[in-house]
């Protein structure tokens, strides 16, 4: 059981892959020090209650509201991690000079990224870090992935992904991923065929960066499970804004959502929110 002093602000729930691929992912929620293991309470009561504050995830200063996923407002100006270009990483302006933070990007964009399929609410393309497979898959709740091109940077990995949107959407919709409606697909036939559709445009990439700049890639696709006893059948959603209580029957975990009897609630949306466990 779960005492009741357990308090502190959110991070985002820590997923990791079971010793079996059948097996079921395994998920922590995180809140200050703490870490409480969720598996084992599915079937049990789970509240949440936001005491009213909030704390940066980078300074650690009080604030009102929570900007780019738990952030004070200075920070989302200052930083660049939030800036545009991390989530259209195709308009990277380091080498115009003006990178909020050059020695951050070199150690961040500067490093191989991934652009793979994945399955959530149907097919998608996207990009992560090499370092961050398979966290990226696991926070979009995704039962099947596939990387497919491995690139030197993450402004390529975005001119890749553009090349891509043009036959396969970017995003999930996380109602459909929640409820449980995701078909199981062939990644591998779907790869080739946009490999295929997109080899100009590829050929082009690699006249700008290099040959080996851009990589195919022979992985073998990745299966995954959640720790789901039944899926909602209607959506409801809890935000603490609205409402600083959340409570009810744990029935589920995927991405980074918790699935109640009472409705979902997306815990990295309340990234630095303090909130007691119980």
């Amino acid at each position: 059981m779960i005492e009741a002093a357990t308090q502190g602000c959110l991070s985002k729930m820590a997923a990791t892959l079971p010793g079996r691929q059948e097996e079921q992912v395994v998920y922590h929620l995180r809140a200050g020090e703490h870490r409480i293991a969720l598996n084992e309470r599915l079937g049990e009561p789970l509240n949440l209650r936001w005491t009213g504050a909030i704390a940066c995830t980078h300074c650690g200063r009080a604030t009102k509201k929570s900007f780019a996923q738990g952030h004070c407002y200075p920070c989302f100006k200052r930083l660049a991690q939030c800036d545009t270009c991390i989530m259209k990483p195709e308009t990277c302006h380091y080498f115009q000079g003006t990178c909020r933070e050059p020695e951050w990007g070199e150690r961040h964009c500067f490093q191989p990224h991934i652009v793979y399929l994945a399955n959530s609410s149907g097919l998608k393309v996207g990009i992560t870090r090499k370092t961050q497979m398979p966290t990226r898959w696991l926070d979009q709740g995704a039962i099947q992935a596939l990387p497919i091109l491995e690139v030197d940077t993450r402004q390529q990995s975005g001119f890749v992904e553009m090349l891509f949107k043009e036959h396969v959407g970017d995003r999930t919709n996380w109602r459909a991923m929640l409820k449980g409606e995701v078909t199981e697909l062939d990644l591998k036939t779907e790869r080739d065929r946009l490999l295929a559709a997109t080899a100009n445009g590829l050929g082009q990439l690699r006249s700008e960066f290099g040959a080996d700049a851009i990589r195919e890639l022979d992985a073998s696709s990745s299966d995954f499970h959640y720790p789901v006893a039944s899926f909602p059948s209607k959506i409801v959603s809890h935000n603490f804004d609205k409402k600083p209580e959340v409570s009810g029957i744990l029935q589920g975990i995927k991405g980074q959502y918790l699935m109640l009897d009472t409705g979902v609630i997306n815990l990295r949306k309340f990234t630095g929110y303090e909130v007691s466990v119980a």
